[in-house]
């Protein structure tokens, strides 16, 4: 049993890196994820498990940290707030490309560039579409609320360390600033070296006599090196798509229509069911859990069964491309979104999908 606290999803994430023995943590202040590195300053992890927590002179030099650790096969982790992201992405293309293990949480804010320090969800192209260069992917995660921020951590770091790959979990401005109850675990001890060098067998942690040195890096010279590497990546995640798709369900068993929505906007979109039932509007919600692999399959099941699909976002149309891909054309999908840091409300979702349902529901 885990001990209960009253706490922000950006303190939430950072007490649960704690106990779940993350090794290290780099990172740089950015609203409005900035209490994640206040909260491990002042909680002096060091002392309480020794775990190493360093304000970086920068997202790249913090990033460049992570990728030296996760090397070294620690659990390690950053977090910033989008245009800290955009200067971590390279890092992410190495650690991908050298098949290392990391966690990363990015607590968006609207854009694009400075944009504002209010919520957005208007880097999900960047989070699932690979925002580094070249033909990579990770895991990308979206809690809805304070506990799932606190429990996705020891679930990125199970999915980082079984696939060797970077994984984001991608929040917003209204999860990591919001308070609620949440269930925080017991503390995991950190790992011996022993234990690491046997989890970890290709970790750069010496030379013993018995095997042949690790050497890490995402570079190849070699173009058909190069391609053979590129499928080795393909097969992982296509192994991804195949094991590791959550999503949630609500009200879908006799829904007409079916609204798509993840993280902070699906916990807008769950009150609109309840005002949409009240004009009696038969309406589910879709919450995709991880964005990447996407659920493609459950999307595209619930297609064939109603009338529209409404992807809801805080953006100005970014997953409802891949809610398109899923269906293949099978229903009509539209999109209802408030953008630039502004946060839609429960009344108006159920407006918007109320107004497309008396307009004859269109593809947009």
């Amino acid at each position: 049993m885990g001990e209960l606290k009253l706490m922000k999803g950006n303190e939430a994430i950072a007490e649960a890196a704690i106990r779940e023995g993350v090794d290290a943590y780099f990172g740089y202040p950015i609203t409005p994820q900035s209490e994640v590195i206040e909260y491990l300053m002042a909680e002096k992890p060091h002392e309480r498990t020794g775990m190493v927590v360093l304000q970086a002179e920068s997202e790249v030099a913090a990033i460049n940290m992570v990728y030296g650790a996760a090397g070294a096969g620690k659990k390690v982790m950053t977090s910033s707030s989008s245009p800290g992201i955009s200067l971590k992405m390279e890092g992410v293309s190495y650690m991908a490309g050298a098949e290392l293990p990391a966690v990363l949480l990015n607590v968006v804010r609207g854009g694009p560039g400075l944009g504002t320090i209010q919520p957005s969800q208007a880097d999900y192209f960047q989070a699932v579409k690979g925002g580094g260069h070249g033909d990579y992917k990770m895991i990308v995660l979206a809690p809805a609320s304070v506990q799932e921020m606190a429990d996705f951590v020891e679930l990125s770091f199970d999915l980082a360390f079984k696939y060797l790959t970077p994984v984001m979990i991608l929040s917003d401005g209204v999860i990591g600033q919001m308070m609620e109850k949440v269930e925080v675990k017991e503390h995991k001890p950190r790992m011996t070296d022993e234990e690491l060098i046997k989890r970890s067998p290709w970790a750069t942690v010496g030379k013993p006599k018995e095997r042949e040195r690790n050497v890490i890096s995402s570079l190849n010279l070699d173009s058909h090196i190069q391609e053979e590497h590129n499928h080795k990546l393909i097969a992982k995640y296509k192994e991804i798509q195949e094991k590791e798709v959550r999503c949630e369900f609500i009200d879908c068993e006799d829904a007409e229509y079916v609204i798509v929505a993840y993280g902070s906007s699906a916990r807008i979109a769950q009150k609109s069911l309840q005002l949409l039932k009240e004009k009696g509007i038969k309406a589910g919600l879709i919450r995709p859990i991880t964005l990447f692999p996407f659920p493609k399959k459950e999307i595209n099941e619930i297609a064939a069964k109603v009338k529209g699909i409404l992807s809801v976002e805080m953006n100005t149309g970014q997953m409802i491309e891949d809610v398109k891909l899923a269906v293949e054309g099978k229903v009509p999908v539209s999109h209802y979104g408030r953008f630039g840091g502004v946060i839609h409300s429960p009344q108006e979702v159920a407006d918007a999908l109320d107004q497309k349902i008396k307009g004859g529901f269109k593809d947009e």
